[in-house]
């Protein structure tokens, strides 16, 4: 079946007057596999229409993909039968979507070159289609051959797709493959949009993976207008603070207080509490006890788009054990509720006199504020929303777990601890000398000593114990000596008890001074004994909060922050980084309601020590969010994360559920261009036993925002870490272990607000199992490392190819600019950086235009061994059968078996280097060292160049002057001994 691409010229916007008199008479041209068709020309029209439709064949579908139409827009000179040119567009054939999910999209023209002036949009609907009904259009002439296409008007590509909705859970899925989905294109009937068509762009990467979990950047109409290639044009002239989301309005509804209400009970009691009821939407106060003139101070928010009445009706009940009691109600027209946009003013409260069932007046007041406001309304993180909670059933809707909320992160000290000795220890056995050593504790974290074994009550330790506190200071550092008086059997000799707000702060690698602390013994058995023994023991300490560290809470690879604790070392900010988390789409469902799949999702988003938690949007796989949040960037090499979850507190059991991860997405500063806005649908890819899932997809919007550029470039030259970790650094495994604690003090902190961010949640966002053994991650960082030395490989494949004449032109020109390099070596370097300039000139024309997004390929989770999944999600320490941990035993060890022997033979080749002229072997030495000698003499009376072209054309003669045997220098050097016979 012919498959052919459609390609309808809409009409153009805004063109740049071309005729002299401020017009121009503008027609298209369009290119594509070698075919040519041209539209009729608009005479003075700088906003033609044209409503034209072109077909072209496609000669062989396979390599579609590679394939680029190119829309070329002139003005017509009649005077001279010229032409001059007002703009292109070009779009790659990956973008390329069948005729149901294509729409008309307007591209903005680009420049031919760097000295082009152009401006406007070119409307065009491309599309495949197989109908045999359809002809292809006449040509005006194939120029192919004729007129090529320029590399330089290839500068500018646009990659697009159609925004695609949730399909219906029982769509049909055809029998067999259309022509079109052969290449990857599936029919899917959208649902018609509620809104313009959004432009939907999507790319692939080099090291391609399914279509289906790649990038796809998107065209939204924001707050501050529309976004299209990364620049906003703007279409209502009134600014806002909230930009980067789209704007939604609600319906807020204050409930202050109320006065003067009727006792309904025998006992004249009252237990008021208020509904607040639109349409099948109702939110509800908490009742207060017998309270006449109560107080609530609570805000309610519906979304307008939710909303199905027109009439607003807010009542006042009376809490009762069996029905509630009816007091009064006051009734609002939505056309009558006024509009507030900040930085207006709030709207003040007013009183209200309720009515009662027969529609009369009564003595009661209920104060109110009614206002239909957005996002950007100061009321909406602490309202009730009505998508936070399913229709007519309010049970638990103003729980505080489904509010938004921002949080900080406390901040985080390294405690040094710097044990020197101890003085006049009393051990509980007088007739050995005690074996001690000193335990630390600060919260969960517990530290020790080496134990000492000296003949002496005055041991001697001098090390260094580290821990993690965060501000305020809750706990103490608690410090035991203790005896090891047997196995397993330890007694406390004494203890002191520091508060880590007495300990001395620093920021740089001064000399702490040392102080001694007294011993108290923890139990006293006998009083003359505790008094003559109490000042008896004593704790020589060396104690500082470290300040002049980074902290590190989450994976060193995708730090979000790397400032020093002490707040005198942070330098100024380069710049702000904006986070519009819009929604998401096509959610996969995480829980059964009412015999349904569903999910109760929220984001969270994580740079530096502020983490940000959108509403929990209740019962939908559609969520929209809309929440805009800001950050200060200090450093362009951190790492915000945001991450997507479903809510399960909001269930029967509680809060012993864990909230499930449905996917996170990971953006480095660095790779964002100042001033762009980067809207982005990015798929929520997870990886479980199973093998990887998409989840969904999460649609956002980024901007960064530089705020001093020469700061900026700065950062580029300082230290990515403090200077601290280099002047006094740590361990690994010290910088391990202070990690997992650093995790799991954020963790407790965050926990504990309303509502609280749970462990799982921050555990999942640091990446705290990251350091984990994985066979899929090893093997992955392997292909990583060869992708490295690719290149190295490719040129070692080109030199061999030039040394075996494969190309006899390319191998003379070789020789030539060596022969040059060696009698001009001062040209070498500045060819090699020359060469390297090219490159990267080279290069910007196909820069990234996208952020990087997590990779399925380069993950090794397409195609990874089910075993090797289960491993990577076992318990540390193992909770599997002990045959299962043995099969998974022998297979590590086989793996590492090979990677000993890899190691062994670099050990090997250094080893025979150092043989060299070790005389281990004493024939093999004394012939090195009689050419070393011979070298030298001929290398001192012969020029430089001359001896450098002899080898160069050696290495590089004829293949009929090689051996097929190794050359000497390598069989000398082969016969090396290493010291592989000492192994056992």
């Amino acid at each position: 079946m012919n498959l052919k691409l459609g390609v309808d010229v809409a009409g153009a916007h805004n063109l740049l007057p071309k005729d002299g008199h401020g017009s121009s008479s503008a027609y298209v041209e369009l290119y594509f596999d070698g075919q040519k068709y041209r539209t009729t020309v608009k005479e003075k029209d700088l906003d033609p229409v044209w409503d034209e439709s072109f077909y072209f064949n496609i000669s062989d579908p396979s390599i579609l993909p590679s394939l680029t139409l190119d829309a070329f827009v002139y003005n017509n000179v009649k005077g001279t039968n010229s032409r001059s040119f007002l703009g292109k567009v070009s779009i790659t054939g990956t973008s390329f979507v069948p005729y149901s999910d294509a729409v008309v999209l307007h591209y903005p023209l680009e420049k031919r070159g760097i000295f082009s002036r152009v401006r406007g949009e070119l409307g065009l609907k491309v599309y495949i289609t197989d109908d045999p009904t359809i002809k292809s259009s006449d040509p005006v002439v194939n120029t192919a051959r004729n007129e090529p296409v320029k590399k330089s008007e290839q500068r500018h590509t646009f990659h697009h797709l159609p925004h695609q909705t949730q399909a219906p859970a029982n769509t049909a899925v055809p029998a067999a493959p259309t022509p079109m989905m052969r290449y990857g294109y599936e029919q899917i009937k959208p649902n018609p949009p509620p809104q313009p068509p959004k432009l939907v762009r999507m790319y692939s990467e080099s090291s391609s993976q399914p279509v289906d979990y790649a990038l796809k950047e998107t065209s939204p109409y924001l707050g501050g207008g529309r976004v299209v290639g990364g620049r906003v044009i703007h279409t209502d002239k009134a600014s806002s603070t909230y930009d980067l989301v789209e704007k939604m309005h609600f319906l807020f509804v204050r409930v202050v207080k109320a006065r003067d209400l009727p006792s309904m009970d025998i006992t004249g009691s009252l237990d008021p509490y208020v509904e607040v009821r639109i349409g099948n939407y109702k939110g509800v106060t908490k009742h207060i006890e017998k309270n006449q003139n109560p107080m609530w101070n609570i805000v309610f928010a519906f979304s307008r788009e939710r909303m199905q009445a027109s009439v607003l009706e807010v009542v006042v009940k009376d809490k009762d054990l069996v029905k509630d009691d009816y007091v009064g109600f006051v009734r609002f027209d939505l056309n009558e509720v006024p509009l507030r946009v900040p930085p207006d003013s709030p709207l003040a409260p007013q009183w209200y006199r309720l009515e009662d069932k027969k529609g009369e007046r009564i003595k009661s007041e209920l104060m109110l504020a009614v206002w239909i406001g957005t996002q950007a309304d100061e009321a909406f993180p602490d309202a009730w929303h009505s998508d936070a909670a399913t229709p007519v059933d309010s049970s638990g809707a103003a729980s505080v777990l489904i509010r938004s909320k921002v949080y900080q992160a406390p901040r985080l000290w390294y405690v040094r601890v710097n044990v020197v000795e101890a003085q006049d220890l009393v051990p509980m056995d007088k007739t050995r000398f005690p074996e001690t050593y000193v335990k630390a504790h600060i919260g969960n974290q517990v530290m020790k000593t080496k134990t000492v074994q000296a003949r002496s009550l005055n041991p001697l330790w001098n090390e260094d114990l580290l821990f993690v506190a965060a501000e305020p200071f809750e706990d103490h550092l608690i410090l035991t000596v203790e005896d090891r008086v047997g196995p397993g059997k330890d007694e406390i000799l004494g203890r002191v008890i520091i508060p880590l707000s007495m300990i001395e702060k620093r920021a740089d690698d001064r000399i702490i001074h040392s102080r001694w602390f007294n011993l108290e013994k923890p139990v006293a058995v006998d009083v003359d004994q505790l008094k003559k023994d109490k000042f008896s023991m004593r704790i020589h300490l060396r104690l500082c909060l470290d300040g002049g560290y980074h902290v590190l809470d989450e994976s060193t690879h995708y730090s979000s922050d790397l400032r020093p604790t002490a707040k005198q070392l942070w330098k100024p900010t380069i710049g702000v980084l904006e986070l519009g988390i819009l929604n998401a789409v096509v959610l996969h469902p995480m829980k059964t309601r009412d015999g349904r799949g569903t999910s109760d999702t929220y984001c969270v988003a994580k740079y530096g020590h502020k983490w940000v938690r959108t509403r929990t949007i209740v019962d939908n796989l559609c969520p929209k969010y809309n929440e805009q949040y800001t950050w200060e960037v200090f450093d362009t090499s951190t790492v915000l994360t945001v991450g997507v979850f479903d809510n399960s507190q909001l269930g029967d059991k509680g809060s012993n559920n864990k909230d499930l991860r449905v996917g996170k997405v990971r953006i480095r500063i660095s790779t964002l261009e100042a001033g762009r806005v980067y809207t982005h649908s990015y798929p929520l890819l997870v990886l479980n036993p199973n093998g990887v899932k998409k989840m969904g997809e999460v649609h956002l919007a980024i901007r960064f925002s530089c705020t001093n550029f020469v700061n900026m470039l700065y950062t580029y030259s300082r230290p990515l870490l403090p200077k601290m970790h280099y002047v006094r650094p740590f361990s690994v495994m010290q910088l391990d272990m202070l990690r997992h604690q650093a995790v799991q003090i954020v963790a407790a902190r965050l926990g504990r607000a309303e509502p609280p961010l749970r462990k799982e949640v921050v555990e999942y966002m640091s990446d705290v199992d990251s350091h984990l053994w994985s066979m899929r991650r090893s093997k992955a960082n392997f292909f990583r490392l060869m992708m490295i030395f690719a290149p190295v490989f490719a040129v070692s494949k080109w030199f061999n190819d030039i040394c075996m004449w494969r190309n006899p032109i390319t191998t003379i020109l070789v020789h030539v600019l060596f022969i040059m390099l060696v009698c001009f070596p001062e040209l070498i370097l500045p060819t090699v950086f020359l060469y390297m300039f090219l490159i990267g000139i080279w290069n910007f024309r196909y820069r990234p235009r996208y952020p990087p997004h997590m990779n399925t390929k380069i993950s090794q989770a397409e195609g990874v061994h089910p075993d090797e999944l289960d491993e990577e999600f076992d318990t540390f320490p193992t909770s599997r059968n002990p045959d299962l941990v043995r099969m998974r035993y022998d297979r590590l060890r086989s793996v590492a078996g090979r990677i000993q022997t890899v190691v062994g033979d670099i050990a090997t080749q250094g080893e025979r280097m150092q043989s060299l002229l070790s005389w281990r072997d004493p024939r093999a030495t004394a012939i090195f060292v009689t050419f070393c000698l011979v070298a030298a003499i001929v290398l001192y009376v012969t020029p430089f160049q001359a001896i450098a072209a002899l080898v160069g054309l050696y290495m590089m003669r004829h293949p009929r002057f090689r051996h097929r045997l190794p050359s000497v220098p390598i069989n000398f050097f082969r016969r090396l001994p290493a010291r592989t016979d000492s192994m056992l």
